[in-house]
């Protein structure tokens, strides 16, 4: 699959998310990339059997200042051969990358793991598969 094919799926993925999401995300840098990199892993704490889906940059909105100026954007990074090797279907990875997106969205909303959790599962009931991974 291309970059360029591999957006096409974000594209479909960012219009089967909640608007909220959808529309805190008219804020923020969507970048693919193909993998993480050694260092970014070992950053993450990431053993040699995790696979890391995506990654958000930036400062959560729970603990930003009033005063915090023009910062750059956040980001949210997709990482591209992950969801790859992942996905079953182009369905699946479209969401897959949705729940991604709904993941790393989460981290700028500041929720915590669980309140993540519950919306993914959410997601998953009404777009997936019956299914959903472990990040």
């Amino acid at each position: 699959m291309t970059q360029a094919e591999f957006e096409a799926a974000v594209t479909s993925a960012l219009k089967t998310i909640p608007k909220r999401f959808r529309d805190a995300m008219q804020n923020i840098a969507i970048v693919v990339e193909d993998e993480p990199d050694a260092d970014l892993l070992e950053e993450m704490g990431a053993g040699p059997d995790d696979t890391l889906f995506g990654l958000y940059v930036g400062t959560p909105l729970t603990e930003r200042q009033w005063d915090r100026g023009n910062n750059l954007p956040d980001r949210i990074i997709l990482f591209q051969s992950s969801h790859e090797l992942e996905a079953e279907d182009e369905d699946d990875l479209i969401c897959s990358i949705g729940e991604t997106l709904i993941h790393e969205i989460g981290h700028y909303f500041g929720m915590s793991e669980d309140e993540i959790e519950r919306i993914e599962d959410e997601y998953w009931h009404r777009h997936g598969h019956g299914h959903s991974h472990e990040d």
